[in-house]
């Protein structure tokens, strides 16, 4: 009997020592814009879970992308940096290589006795740049952007046509007929959790396809939405307005991504409430964003637009703040306390340099910086500066044309380098973007496109900026 007494107490203080590290969990979610979820003012999407989620976190009301797009941003939020040219990221990812071993959150997790993982959209190279990475384990993650199909087979087409996306890896293997995309992978972070090592911590990444194109939803999902939809008074609301080269869409009006938002909420619910039932939440880091805005404009070339980001102006590939403002939640049960943080400016890129000064207070020296200090109330970064580049403009698809752009406190600054356009916002007076400051206040313009001007040629050596 005292040897099973003595087995068990070593046994518990494995397990407490374990404890002592917190289980981090990442829930990245593409193309959802900060408006799609009914906490921020949806009323057409419905998502009690992650409501649910926000009213438990520290819920930043200025969190940003790093980028409008789907790689930069991604790029920018697993190293830390911008992603800019000097950083080596090109259009379909970056080569392992480029990222050193001391400058890299998941190694150091690694070192730390973490058990990471990574499901879904990697999108910054094949299955074999997640293990290069630092990854120990990785399942239907690769270049792939989006699925061929939300519905079994997910890398075939279900008509006749070319393929030209890449396929997803491991989900054909697993997959039945029938099966719907978000719910198999919810289902495969549940087994990996079940079968993971218990004494040890995790961090697991789980990045949605959803909810990117094609817009795919479940039949029972899609019916009760069409008939929300045909119901619901968006009384004078215009259905788009003239945008770039193109429109926005205005309306939350798509009922299949409509379905696929609230799908997606509930597999957030079927985790969380695993987590819950397991008892791993209380000691579980929770980390809820989106890559960058909804899909809400196109351009030269007409297409099947998700959603609308309004009152935002804009949407995925624009600066404004439809395209790179993004919800941002971050839990952890009776240590950081439940609030609306709606002073600080932060980014995606922040968030691993946070986790990694959480876990073991160290700082790897990135463009990115710990927001530590804000989830424990002990700061205030409402007078932060940071910066945009975008030079991948797609003014077929969605309509903007090549910008960047600077926050400095309260006021933005966007400036079109090519045709020397500048305009000028007071975020905290104007968050939608609908007064242009930049005739009336010319010296903090010019002010503010000189800061941002030495910060390209610094960090991008950029020739001949106007």
């Amino acid at each position: 009997m005292n040897i099973l007494k003595i087995l068990s107490f070593v046994l518990c203080s494995f397990i407490s020592a374990a404890q002592n590290k917190p289980n981090i969990l990442i829930i990245h979610v593409d193309d959802l814009g900060y408006h799609d979820l009914s906490i921020h003012g949806s009323k057409i999407y419905q998502t009690p879970n992650i409501d649910k989620l926000a009213n438990e976190s520290v819920s930043f009301t200025k969190a940003y992308a790093n980028y409008p797009r789907c790689v930069p941003s991604r790029f920018s939020m697993m190293t830390g940096n911008y992603p800019i040219q000097n950083s080596g990221v090109p259009d379909d990812g970056f080569k392992i290589s480029k990222v050193t071993k001391d400058k890299n959150f998941v190694r150091a997790l690694n070192d730390l006795g973490y058990q990471t993982a990574y499901f879904g959209k990697w999108h910054l190279g094949n299955k074999k740049s997640l293990s290069d990475f630092g990854f120990n384990f990785s399942f239907a993650a690769g270049s792939a952007g989006s699925p061929i199909s939300f519905y079994q087979p997910f890398n075939s087409l279900k008509r006749k046509g070319k393929i030209n996306k890449k396929p997803i890896p491991d989900i054909d293997e697993v997959s039945n007929d029938d099966d719907y995309l978000t719910d198999l992978m919810t289902n495969q972070v549940i087994n990996y959790l079940e079968s993971s090592d218990s004494l040890k911590p995790f961090l697991l990444t789980l990045s949605y396809y959803a909810v990117h194109q094609p817009l795919e939803a479940k039949q029972e999902d899609l019916k009760r939405n069409i008939k929300e939809i045909e119901t619901f008074d968006f009384g004078n609301q215009p259905e788009y307005i003239s945008e770039g080269t193109g429109r926005t869409k205005m309306r939350q009006d798509n009922p299949s991504y409509a379905a696929m938002v609230e799908n997606l909420d509930k597999n957030v619910g079927k985790i969380l409430e695993y987590l819950r039932k397991t008892k791993i939440l209380n000691n579980t880091v929770i980390v809820f964003s989106s890559d960058h805005g909804g899909l809400s404009n196109d351009g030269y070339n007409k297409r099947n637009l998700a959603t609308s980001n309004f009152p935002l102006r804009a949407g995925k590939g624009w600066l404004y703040e439809g395209g790179i403002k993004v919800p941002l939640f971050v839990k952890w049960h009776k240590k950081f306390t439940p609030r609306v943080e709606n002073k600080s400016i932060v980014t995606l890129m922040d968030v691993f340099p946070t986790l990694l000064d959480l876990t073991a207070k160290i700082d790897l020296n990135v463009d990115g910086k710990s927001f530590l200090p804000l989830l424990y109330a002990n700061e205030s970064w409402e007078n932060r500066t940071i910066y945009w580049h975008s030079d991948k403009a797609r003014p077929r698809n969605t309509g903007d044309t090549n910008s960047s752009a600077i926050r400095k406190g309260k006021f933005k600054l966007i400036h079109w380098y090519e045709n020397d356009v500048i305009e000028l916002y007071n975020m905290d007076n104007d968050p939608y973007e609908k007064n242009n400051l930049a005739d009336t206040e010319l010296k903090l313009s010019k002010e503010l496109l000189s800061i941002l001007n030495n910060w390209k040629k610094n960090k991008i050596d950029v020739k001949n900026i106007p």
